[in-house]
């Protein structure tokens, strides 16, 4: 009697291929997709009394900080434009960068109680982190209008330049290579859990040498010396070319740009090849 031949409709295999990306997959999963990305907005400030006006007061609060530290007492000019526009524009991205890098960095450990319980791609974690974080953007850079709307009311000149039409791709970029530098951390964070302690610290290193609280043209021409931190670093180029566009200040370069695009891509890529090689196994050294 011959036996019959079954079709199963999912196979789960731990053979992957080197980038392994399904989207096919990733779209079956979209419900779980939106359902982290709820947990991730509505658990943040849940049991906050301020709750979603935390989205609003960090922003802010930090870019007087700046105005009053880096402009009124160590007198960093901002050129025409107001240094609390600068300010807030620089921080609207660092923020959406940040918080993809951080809230990715510790996937692996964060979730291992439901990874080693239920499959569903892996990869959707993160994703949600970067999406739910989106919204947060969005309501930071409705800020962020509000007050270029008020600037202009008073007759300062600022005004977007063509490079707008690049707003899409800075989002991803910032997307992007806060995702990859993430999972990278991720996986490393599997062995080594001190890195779990260096991420903090070293981010808040980082936001002041991507030209954030300042402009890039003032240490090229006050500190040449150091001005290869900031054109050497990608972060640098996306904050700097994203104040660019929004009001037309700052230093933009074309090779500059596309140097920072091709970083994120193969950090992403570079990311997403550790992060599916640690998944596999990491289960047996968290």
């Amino acid at each position: 009697m011959r036996a019959s031949k079954e079709t199963w409709l999912y196979e789960i295999s731990s053979k992957h291929k080197l980038i392994d990306l399904n989207f096919k997959e990733i779209w079956r999963y979209r419900d779980l997709l939106v359902l982290f990305v709820k947990r991730d907005i509505t658990t943040v400030y849940k049991q906050t009394i301020l709750g979603p006006l935390w989205f609003f007061i960090q922003p802010l609060f930090t870019s007087v900080i700046f105005t009053l530290v880096f402009n009124n007492i160590a007198n960093i000019p901002t050129g025409d434009i107001p240094p609390f526009l600068f300010n807030l524009t620089g921080i609207t991205a660092w923020n959406y960068f940040k918080v993809c890098l951080t809230g990715t960095s510790n996937t692996f450990r964060s979730n291992q109680n439901i990874f080693g319980k239920v499959y569903f791609p892996r990869f959707i974690m993160p994703l949600s982190v970067v999406i739910s974080n989106l919204v947060k953007f969005g309501i930071q850079l409705l800020i962020l209008v509000v007050f270029y709307v008020y600037y202009l009311s008073q007759g300062f000149l600022i005004s977007p330049n063509s490079n707008i039409l690049l707003f899409p791709v800075y989002v991803l970029m910032m997307a992007f290579l806060g995702l990859g530098i993430g999972m990278i951390i991720s996986a490393l964070t599997t062995k080594y859990r001190d890195l779990t302690m260096l991420v903090a610290f070293a981010v808040s290193l980082l936001m002041y040498i991507s030209a954030v609280p300042f402009p890039m043209s003032e240490i090229q021409e006050k500190q040449p010396q150091y001005a290869w931190l900031l054109e050497y670093n990608p972060v640098a180029q996306i904050i700097e070319g994203f104040r660019f566009m929004l009001v037309d200040t700052g230093v933009f370069t074309w090779s500059g740009f596309i140097y920072a695009l091709s970083f994120t891509i193969i950090t992403f890529l570079l990311g997403l090849i550790i992060f599916n090689r640690t998944e596999k196994t990491f289960i047996d050294t968290v």
